[in-house]
Parts: C-alpha cells; sequence; structure tokens
C-alpha cells in the first residue's frame, strides 16, 4: 500500500511539469445605445439654457443643493452620471472659470493627458473649453460654457464603478461623443 501511494505522488510530480501560461485580463462586453436627441428645452422650458438630449438619459433636477437649474443626466443603461451646474454671472466669472479649472485639475496626478479644445459660437453668445481627461481618472470629460455676461454652465461625466480607461473606453466614447453634442447645440434661454 506505501508502495502505490509512493508511486502516485511520483506519477503526480512528473506528470505535471507544462508551464503555466499567464492570461491577459479579460473585461465584459459593453455595447452602448443607438442614440437619438430631443431638445432638451421641450421638456423644461423654464431653464436659462437648452441642448440636444440624448434620449437615453434621464434628466434628475437636483433638489439636495440651495442652486437653481442644477441637473443630473443619468444613462441607466451604463451606469454614468453627467453633472450639470449653473450659474448666474456677477462680476464673479473669473472666479466660476477658476473654479471649473480647479475642479478639473484635481484629477491631474491620475491623468495622463488633459487635452482641451475650446468652442465659440459668437452668433448664440455661448464660449467654452472641453476637457478630456486620459486615463484612470473619476471623470473622463469635463466642460463650461459661459456667455461672459449672464450665464455659467459645468459639466463633468462620471461612471458610477471604480475608474478603469481599458475596460470603460466604449462607455468614455458614448459618453464623450454625447458631450460633444451637447457643448455643439447648447444655446442661452432668456437673460
Amino acid at each position: 500500500m506505501q508502495s502505490l501511494v509512493m508511486g502516485l505522488v511520483i506519477w503526480m510530480c512528473v506528470a505535471c511539469d507544462s508551464v503555466p501560461t499567464p492570461r491577459p485580463y479579460g473585461y465584459y462586453r459593453i455595447t452602448t445605445p443607438d442614440t437619438a436627441y430631443a431638445p432638451f428645452d421641450e421638456l423644461y422650458p423654464y431653464y436659462p439654457y437648452t441642448f440636444d438630449l440624448s434620449e437615453n438619459a434621464i434628466v434628475k433636477p437636483r433638489t439636495d443643493v440651495d442652486e437653481y437649474y442644477w441637473i443630473n443626466l443619468y444613462y441607466p443603461s451604463l451606469d454614468a452620471t453627467i453633472h450639470c451646474s449653473y450659474k448666474p454671472v456677477r462680476n464673479n466669472l473669473r472666479e466660476l472659470t477658476n473654479d471649473a479649472l480647479e475642479f478639473v485639475y484635481r484629477n491631474a496626478s491620475f491623468a495622463s493627458a488633459i487635452p482641451e479644445k475650446e468652442y465659440s459660437h459668437p452668433e448664440a453668445d455661448v464660449y467654452g473649453v472641453l476637457f478630456d481627461l486620459e486615463g484612470n481618472t473619476a471623470s473622463s470629460c469635463q466642460f463650461f460654457i459661459t456667455d461672459s455676461v449672464h450665464h455659467f454652465f459645468r459639466a463633468s461625466v462620471y461612471c458610477n464603478c471604480p475608474p478603469n480607461a481599458d475596460s470603460l473606453a466604449p462607455v468614455y466614447d458614448y459618453l464623450r461623443a454625447d458631450v460633444i453634442r451637447m457643448v455643439e447645440t447648447f444655446e442661452w434661454r432668456g437673460n
């Protein structure tokens, strides 16, 4: 009996001589929905701004802040949110712009790069900057828009999970396209 157990141990040691091969990490396949847009002011005509809103986003007005016209655009199929804030300009444009830049550059230590793209639509009094935060940052995209006199609007994109630029790339690309559509169709309503 003892020789049988010893033979099995020797056989197991000799039989397992293949070298294990490391496997790359796998990620879930993320499919993004098709997109159609509708004007924001058709749903919320009393807000001081409008833009093309993705029909995949649910508008959630913010009631937990003392500010008017703050909203969250929640994408349930992606579990992501675009947090939007609005402030009237009252001789404080520099302060509002510095606050927006501070929010962007808080992620600088995690970002591999932060390219900026300026937007200017003088016919609509819309001027702004879009920031793409590359790498494993909490927010992948942020922007602010102003008319420099009356209005200031800021938004940032967040996924409700730990940041991983590789696995979330399809979500980031989808949301970035929606953000660009927002910026390009943005208009002020009244003054």
